[in-house]
């Protein structure tokens, strides 16, 4: 049987680059895969510059005053990709002229989208009968809020739809959607 000497155990400074080395390795190998999942769970940065988000159309295209205009007649109350992807009424003022806010679709009861219709000059909820004003005020529940507002701004024929934080014009309230 052969005897160890002191030569044959590796230096404790050795052990401790090792140490440090595998340590090192699996810490950036975990701080790399929990990044994404971390990334996931943080708020938007607010946007600079204040542009807002461009409206796109079903297609997923931007929205030009123009173009739009030139498709939608006055009074006409159609759908946009607006914040946070949400579908978003834009509303037809007149001949030349997109309102300056935009409606929110989504029911504030379950969530469902609210379609606008013209017949009745209101916004009904497909699924549990929710009722709107042409402005997105509730008129009938069981949804408990009305649905949420944008600005909406036109920028060298861009549409832009931007985050609303003033009081609410329809209940004279705090904006419940902020």
């Amino acid at each position: 049987m052969t005897q160890m000497t002191s030569s044959d155990v590796p230096s404790m400074g050795r052990r401790q680059f090792m140490n440090l080395l595998t340590f090192g390795t699996a810490t950036g190998v975990a701080l790399g895969a929990l990044y994404p999942v971390a990334n996931y769970f943080m708020p938007l940065r607010a946007g600079g510059g204040g542009g807002g988000t461009t409206a796109k159309d079903e297609l997923g295209n931007p929205v030009t005053a123009s173009g739009w205009l030139s498709n939608h007649p006055a009074g006409d109350r159609s759908l946009v990709q607006g914040l946070k992807g949400d579908p978003t009424y834009l509303l037809v003022e007149g001949p030349e002229a997109i309102g300056s806010f935009g409606i929110n679709a989504i029911c504030t009861h379950l969530g469902c989208v609210v379609p606008w219709n013209s017949g009745a000059n209101k916004f009904i909820c497909p699924c549990h009968g929710s009722q709107y004003d042409a402005n997105g005020k509730v008129v009938r529940g069981p949804a408990p809020l009305s649905l949420a507002l944008a600005h909406i701004e036109i920028n060298d024929d861009s549409v832009f739809v931007n985050q609303w934080s003033e009081t609410d014009f329809r209940t004279g309230e705090a904006p419940w959607w902020t």
